[in-house]
């Protein structure tokens, strides 16, 4: 069963806070755990390493927090979880870390990349935005579809 981690999960759980407060300024970390039900010590790694990438930025003070890099439909949730979980592997041989020695002879190879392939272009075409509006469906030009 394709699962993502818990860090993959509250990661785009936390980010929805803080894309919720796009014009209204910071929110806190503290505010981020009582709305998601995340623990704060959990969250500061996950917002550490978001931050790293520069996907937000945190604001120091009174008044501090943590606010989006960019506007929220510039805000792919693909580039959250990349960052977060490391590149869609659908199957170990799909892993970059693992690779597979079956690649040339493996009957279901292309059909787990075309899987992962569409994942990703899934994750890629939703944004903060989408769910912000609870645009949960994204219209995806399917392989060999004609428009």
């Amino acid at each position: 069963m394709l699962r993502l981690s818990t860090k993959g999960q509250y990661g785009v759980r936390a980010m929805f806070e803080i894309a919720s407060g796009y014009n209204s300024g910071p929110i806190t970390i503290r505010k981020i755990s009582e709305k998601q039900d995340v623990s704060v010590s959990y969250l500061e790694q996950i917002l550490n390493q978001l931050r790293k990438a520069e996907i937000i930025k945190s604001v120091k003070g009174p008044g501090g927090g943590y606010i989006l890099a960019d506007t929220p439909d510039k805000i792919s949730i693909g580039r959250i979880l990349r960052e977060l979980e490391g590149p869609v592997a659908i199957t170990s041989c799909l892993d970059p870390k693992e690779g597979c020695i079956r690649v040339e002879g493996c009957v279901t190879h292309l059909l787990w990349k075309s899987l992962g392939e569409k994942i990703e272009s899934f994750l890629d075409h939703m944004t903060l935005k989408d769910l912000l509006e609870g645009n949960q469906i994204v219209n995806i030009k399917r392989t060999g579809e004609k428009k």
